[in-house]
């Protein structure tokens, strides 16, 4: 959806596409079909506390009684898949267990501090719904997405490739009167364990076997195949410039799939790849209507020296420094293309 997430779609990403279909679709039952059931899933802390009903801590932290909260979550999820592509499915789960786990303490920790502090009793019913972990997504996020500017607006204003999905994220902070508790203890449940504080992620992890056997019964119900490649369609102001701009998404495409096709000779044979043999330099383009006579047309070698800021950039996001290397060399140091390749591969 942004370009923030690589390519579209759910490939390699049967987690988020569950957590997108079955929550989604037992709200909207629960909104138009059982609206009598909805009191079952209502996120009732004083009942927790005081009747110790702790089966509303699972019921009430899992399926969404606003549909608006629904809609906002479901974007977000979709959004973040990219760190399952990244991580594994295993790993995110850990890390979405973990924080759900987690922020439900500190709800209640939350609500009890403002009523000490503040005198404010908090409402009986907070919102309901996997709101917590989403929440949590954004600090892994914020720490290891690059920023891209897109655009720039009212001098010093930028727009860029994450601007979205945190407006997106404060119009699910502002749905609700006490929204905030809850994503306030996502963000903190996601901090500690992306962090790693007190070793939670090896306490609240999903065990192996656990893993092993939801990937052998639900993968293949939940699996995706791979997209086809989109070439969008050039927005320039006449016809040449939207030409120019299409052939240079050819151009983009073409240097992707080569390098896919050698990542995969090289982890087969293994060895050093000879980048000026397999990456011919891109075509320099001219405008025939704007030019008198013909001019040869001058090859410029690819650059043999890659920038060690763009580098540590994508290894603080997780990729091998060889992996980095061959990104930025393959896309001519575009750390945006570079990025996208690596999350989508």
């Amino acid at each position: 959806m942004f370009t923030s997430t690589g390519s579209s779609g759910l490939y390699k990403a049967p987690l988020s596409k569950s957590l997108l279909l079955v929550p989604s679709a037992l709200s909207l039952l629960l909104a138009l079909l059982l609206p009598h059931c909805q009191k079952f899933f209502a996120y009732d802390l004083h009942a927790v506390k005081n009747d110790f009903q702790i089966w509303r801590l699972v019921c009430g932290r899992i399926i969404c009684l606003d549909l608006k909260d629904t809609f906002c979550s479901s974007l977000l999820i979709y959004n973040f898949r990219i760190f399952e592509r990244r991580y594994g499915s295993r790993k995110f789960a850990s890390f979405l267990l973990g924080s759900w786990v987690l922020s439900a303490l500190f709800d209640l920790i939350l609500v009890e501090a403002v009523q000490y502090s503040f005198g404010i009793t908090v409402a009986s019913n907070l919102p309901s719904g996997f709101l917590a972990p989403v929440f949590a997504l954004f600090v892994p996020f914020y720490c290891s997405i690059p920023r891209v500017q897109v655009a720039q607006i009212l001098g010093p204003l930028s727009i860029t490739n994450k601007t979205l999905i945190y407006i997106l994220g404060l119009q699910l902070f502002t749905s609700g009167s006490y929204i905030w508790i809850v994503a306030i203890s996502g963000l903190i449940s996601g901090v500690c364990y992306d962090r790693k504080v007190f070793q939670v992620h090896q306490v609240l992890r999903v065990p192996g076997l656990v893993a092993q056997f939801f990937s052998w019964a639900l993968e293949p119900i939940f699996s995706s195949s791979e997209p086809a490649s989109e070439v969008r369609v050039g927005m320039g102001a006449t016809v040449d410039i939207q030409r120019q701009q299409r052939m240079e998404q050819l151009d983009r495409q073409l240097m992707l799939s080569q390098f896919a096709q050698v990542r995969r000779q090289r982890q087969q044979q293994g060895g050093m790849i000879n980048w000026n043999r397999l990456f011919p330099p891109l075509r320099q383009r001219r405008n025939i209507n704007y030019q008198d006579g013909p001019r040869s047309e001058e090859r410029v070698s690819p650059p043999l020296q890659v920038s060690e800021e763009q580098v540590a950039r994508l290894m603080e996001m997780g990729f091998s420094r060889g992996d980095a290397l061959e990104a930025l060399r393959a896309s001519n140091n575009d750390l945006n293309v570079a990025t996208n390749f690596l999350l989508q591969h």
